[in-house]
């Protein structure tokens, strides 16, 4: 079976992380971590409606139950402190014990 069969709300105080040039990606970026980020919102939200309706269930990784699936084009970047960036293909979502979900552009599923 593939898609999510369950009810699940948006947590939308993770979205902005998710979205390019936004303040909360910047903080990342400026304490020295990786920002994985979607071509725009637009994009972010495609993926979430490909993802709930035809995604697979990947694994529960740190309390997480995960669905993905692999884009044929990239859906976001990578970019690291020092500006560089790897073109992202995999979309994620991730849902917390409330239901609650966000997605996220990646380079792989994640793992334990």
């Amino acid at each position: 079976m593939s898609g999510i069969n369950r009810p699940i709300v948006l947590d939308s105080t993770q979205v902005a992380k998710h979205l390019p040039d936004t303040p909360q990606m910047q903080r990342l970026l400026r304490k020295g971590r990786a920002a994985h980020v979607f071509n725009d919102e637009a994009t972010m939200n495609q993926v979430a409606r490909t993802i709930i309706e035809r995604g697979e269930f990947t694994d529960t990784v740190r309390g997480y139950d995960r669905y993905g699936m692999l884009f044929a084009e990239p859906i976001g970047y990578r970019i690291s402190p020092d500006g560089s960036r790897i073109a992202l293909y995999y979309g994620e979502i991730k849902i917390n014990d409330k239901n609650q979900y966000h997605v996220i552009p990646r380079t792989r599923p994640s793992k334990r």
